[in-house]
């Protein structure tokens, strides 16, 4: 891990394209402001570990053909009643 000191109103570039710039600090909380690409996502790291895990559960939680197909059965005779 790379550890830098900045002050108000200082930035850290990144890969030539990315900005982080210290925009305040009050009350023991540090505001940042990040300038990137549009193509760059970016979350803060709870929200990013809470995707993860979400992508995790759906990943484990695959219908099998069997069961998909069972499911398009079941609802292409609901369908057909009409």
């Amino acid at each position: 891990m790379l550890i830098l000191t900045r002050k108000l109103d200082e930035s850290i570039i990144i890969d030539n394209n990315i900005e982080i710039k210290i925009l305040k600090v009050q009350s023991g909380a540090v505001q940042i402001g990040v300038k990137a690409p549009k193509d760059i996502e970016i979350y803060r790291q709870e929200v990013f570990e809470q995707i993860c895990e979400e992508n995790s559960k759906a990943v484990t939680n695959k219908v099998s053909q069997s069961e998909l197909e069972e499911q398009l059965h079941g609802l292409s005779a609901l369908i057909n009643k009409k």
